[in-house]
């Protein structure tokens, strides 16, 4: 190839490359290109802010009615239930005659449902009714006098069922005093109640929203698995939002705010595959032109670009953005048939509409970048990142290894040491200066060993990681962020891409002009019209 055509080529790349890194703004004031994905950026952080603020008003109703439902459950089936959980079981039992006493107040209370409830709860179908398992070890023998015992170890399970409609019958007592009910406590492991209940909620007609159907699976568990004289009872109640059959409300109004909803959530859709046309299409162009620059490189300097320069292609605002569309478009589409009672996917729409927003709004930082003040936090985190994550990796093997000592060694004297998840939950805590007194306060001083092995472990744990280890984590960043300010003073190390286009003059503008439609660009100016514009 001939050195002038050489040249040539080289002023277009170069043209081509200053346009690519320019901000918004900067492109209008070159070739009078309007800013769409910016424009669109904004209108789409207003349309999927509102989307979510609507799907989550419309999930609180959802919400409260399970924990309503739920609360009401437990008084309503739990004997003697004092409105408070007593742990992560609800309530518990000491006596024998208590016991038989809870299982036939549950039957009893399942039988009068109708009569009882205050709520729009009736049976699953005229087939359903109560399930009532024991679980027990197989036959055998024991003396508590002379530490005798022999029993075996294998477990069997029986199970009765019983219709509502048996239990309103004459019938009913020869059932309920049948010998599935003599309980011998010595082998019992557990008896389980479980029923489905159904339910709607009417209180989303008040919101202007079509009402659902929710089925209730509920398993009260009476445990006894401990043999310590204390059986503990569980509620459990596992809720299903169900598409309701054959309802017939008479009001225009529900129909009406129904449909503005779906138009509404209509053209979030069109916006969020608006923008992720307009990103990907970007990022193809910038793929392109990266391989130009790579070629050109290669034929005029005979070396190859950096990993690190190639990189300076991949605009990583413009990935976040396309992942937020995706998820945004695909939660669209479940919130309008969740809208319209054809799904009841409440969970998954939450997730996608939820991380899809957090997406859009730490997508916004991109915007405050072009400001130098705004962009030093950017670097920042850019800068410290890779250090930071070295140093987590580090400090999470001394972090797991107080860990596993605490669940071993605490456990049996402290609550908060239970479990590994819990005992990671502590220390965490622990770390951010929360509930340090009552955690020193809770342990057990039963055994002197374990009390004086507890202040040690406490002690040093807190000192390691408030004192040195959050103190190293603070000064990576902070030595990040001198860093940075050191060079936009003195300037940043230039790289290959930033020599070849250190020689080329920006952008030349001719006379103003007046007329902007943006407000960030309110000065306009004529650029070269030979410029050949990738972006």
């Amino acid at each position: 190839m001939a050195q002038s055509d050489l040249d040539l080529k080289e002023a277009v790349l170069k043209e081509d490359l200053k346009f690519y890194f320019m901000n918004p703004c900067e492109k209008y004031r070159a070739r009078h290109q309007i800013p769409w994905k910016l424009a669109l950026q904004i209108l789409k952080i207003l349309m999927v802010t509102t989307q979510l603020i609507f799907f989550g008003l419309s999930n609180q109703l959802v919400v409260s009615f399970k924990e309503e439902n739920t609360i009401a459950f437990k008084h309503l089936f739990l004997k003697g239930y004092s409105g408070v959980d007593e742990d992560d079981y609800s309530c518990s039992i000491y006596t024998q005659q208590d016991a038989y006493d809870s299982i036939f107040y549950v039957i009893d209370q399942y039988r009068q449902l109708k009569n009882l409830s205050l709520g729009t709860l009736g049976y699953e179908h005229e087939g359903s009714g109560l399930k009532i398992c024991k679980q027990q070890y197989k036959k055998g023998t024991m003396l508590t006098s002379n530490d005798t015992l022999n029993i075996d170890v294998s477990t069997e399970t029986e199970c009765i069922f019983l219709k509502p409609q048996e239990l309103a019958g004459k019938n009913a007592e020869l059932k309920l005093n049948s010998s599935f009910f003599n309980l011998e406590f010595y082998r019992l492991i557990q008896v389980e109640i479980s029923f489905k209940l159904k339910g709607i909620a009417l209180q989303t007609i008040h919101a202007r929203e079509l009402p659902d159907c929710y089925a209730f699976q509920n398993t009260i568990t009476f445990n006894n698995r401990a043999h310590s004289g204390k059986i503990k009872i569980y509620f459990d109640s596992d809720t299903d939002i169900q598409e309701c059959k054959d309802w017939h409300i008479f009001s225009s109004v529900l129909q009406k705010n129904t449909q503005y909803i779906l138009v509404f959530d209509g053209f979030v859709i069109l916006s969020c595959f608006a923008s992720l046309i307009l990103c990907t299409r970007s990022i193809v162009l910038a793929l392109r032109l990266q391989k130009r620059f790579v070629n050109f490189f290669l034929e005029k300097y005979k070396r190859h670009v950096c990993h690190a320069d190639r990189l300076e292609f991949i605009n990583g605002w413009y990935v976040l953005v396309i992942i937020s569309d995706v998820m945004t478009i695909i939660g669209s589409i479940l919130k309008m048939e969740i809208k319209a009672k054809n799904l009841t996917s409440y969970d998954v729409c939450s997730i996608l509409l939820g991380t899809s927003t957090l997406f859009v709004w730490v997508g916004v930082i991109r915007y405050l970048g072009y400001f130098q003040t705004y962009n030093v936090l950017i670097l920042t985190m850019q800068a410290s990142l890779p250090k930071v994550l070295r140093f987590c990796c580090c400090a999470g093997m001394i972090y797991l290894g107080y860990t596993f000592c605490g669940w071993i060694v605490l456990g049996p004297y402290h609550e908060k040491f239970e479990d590994l998840n819990t005992v990671a939950e502590c220390l965490f805590s622990l770390v951010n200066g929360d509930d340090m007194f009552a955690t020193f306060a809770q342990i057990q001083q039963k055994s002197m060993l374990v009390w004086v092995f507890s202040r040690l472990y406490l002690y040093s744990f807190i000192s390691l990681f408030i004192y040195m280890i959050l103190s190293l984590f603070i000064a990576l960043i902070t030595d990040s962020y001198d860093t940075i300010k050191k060079y936009q003073q003195s300037g940043f190390p230039v790289t290959d891409l930033h020599e070849f286009l250190k020689d080329h003059g920006s952008v030349r503008y001719g006379k103003e002009q007046t007329s902007m439609p943006f407000i960030c660009c309110c000065r306009r100016q004529q650029s070269d019209d030979n410029l050949i514009l990738i972006n």
